[in-house]
């Protein structure tokens, strides 16, 4: 271990695919957090029962792998059609017709929860701010969060053009959102910085309205998923990946 496991903390937080990668092997949860909107999606199909295979990329493979597991794959969001209306937006999967299995792909979100998921010593949990208090009662009840069975909290971030990652102010606020939940004591410096930004933003509608990533989903059409990522504790189900998938629970 060493001084970027954040060793002796109960509960870590760090950034995208590299920060989960780093904190994974140090840690006994992983909570993936991607506001806008992988973990969000997952957190509406999870209200209505569906299990969502996470996979990182929209191509052939992701139609090949929804097939092996016997479940609808989710399209991209201008793709939405009638006989295809799952897709990353929330509002398209809160209107959809529920299906029993769904395969999100998702670059940043969807692909960390995938990777993650290889480590069968690892739980991982889809958290967003919709299920923050849930997710936070959940992992203290199973006894997460302390020296012992730390928490890695990871917010997903967006990417640059060139591949960089973006951190994304959204989903800094969710996971610190879930910080606040868990309510441990042994916090990383990462871990009280998140919790205090998100105890920072009291009116979330507004601030998912004007941060970069809200601005641009609302140019690109879809305010009403900016709006349910803003629902703040709406949700009591948490979506745990189990045999590839995020059931509720």
């Amino acid at each position: 271990m060493g001084a970027w496991d954040q060793d002796g903390y109960g509960v870590r937080v760090d950034w995208g695919p590299a920060g989960a990668g780093r904190l994974a092997p140090h840690v006994a949860c992983l909570v993936v957090v991607d506001v806008l909107s992988f973990t969000t999606a997952v957190s509406v199909a999870a209200d209505a029962g569906t299990t969502v295979f996470p996979y990182a990329w929209r191509d052939e493979s992701a139609a090949a792998y929804a097939d092996a597991v016997g479940a609808r794959l989710a399209v991209g969001r201008k793709e939405a059609s009638p006989r295809s209306p799952w897709s990353l937006s929330p509002a398209a999967l809160r209107a959809a017709p529920v299906t029993p299995r769904l395969v999100l792909p998702s670059p940043n979100g969807s692909a960390i929860a995938a990777a993650a998921g290889d480590d069968p010593a690892v739980t991982v949990v889809a958290g967003c701010l919709r299920n923050a208090a849930a997710v936070g009662r959940w992992l203290t009840a199973a006894g997460y969060g302390t020296a012992d069975r730390p928490v890695g909290v990871i917010p997903a971030g967006e990417r640059w053009p060139d591949g960089t990652l973006r951190p994304a102010l959204e989903d800094l606020l969710g996971a610190g959102a879930i910080v606040a939940a868990l309510g441990a004591a042994h916090l990383s410096p990462e871990a009280i910085a998140a919790r205090a930004a998100a105890d920072a933003a009291p009116d979330l509608a507004a601030t998912l309205r004007d941060c970069a990533s809200g601005r641009e989903l609302i140019a690109y059409g879809y305010p009403g998923d900016v709006a349910i990522a803003a629902e703040r504790d709406a949700a009591d189900v948490v979506p745990v990946l189990t045999g590839g998938g995020f059931s509720p629970v």
